[in-house]
């Protein structure tokens, strides 16, 4: 698998799916629908928590919200990612299509721009 090709957002989907049903199969995680809200909300929490540590806002606890000596990802990265993730996981728990509802929502406003 290419992982620096681009990715469209339902194959994404598709990989993130398929990752968060092998951990629900490991650690024996009940993905009913609430636990894919919930789990969206825990990992806001942690990445406002990464958020305030990056942008000096907090008491250090840790990982700081810089990339590491080995040039990797900061915490705030990696929680953006979790974001993203658990967002998808819960649309794609709800039947919502992501693309389609940017569309409606956002993109329709492109017309006014100038």
């Amino acid at each position: 698998m290419d992982d620096d090709a681009p990715l469209t957002l339902p194959a994404l989907g598709e990989r993130v799916e398929a990752v968060s049903a092998l951990y629900a199969r490991k650690f024996g995680v009940d993905r009913d629908p609430d636990w894919f809200m919930l789990k969206l909300t825990e990992e806001v929490g942690e990445l406002t928590q990464a958020f305030l540590a990056a942008t000096g806002r907090t008491r250090p606890r840790g990982r700081a919200g810089t990339p590491g000596p080995d040039g990797g990802a900061s915490p705030l990265a990696d929680e953006v990612a979790d974001v993203l993730a658990h967002l998808l996981l819960l649309a794609r728990s709800q039947g919502v299509d992501v693309e389609a509802a940017v569309r409606r929502k956002w993109l329709a406003w492109e017309a006014d721009l100038p």
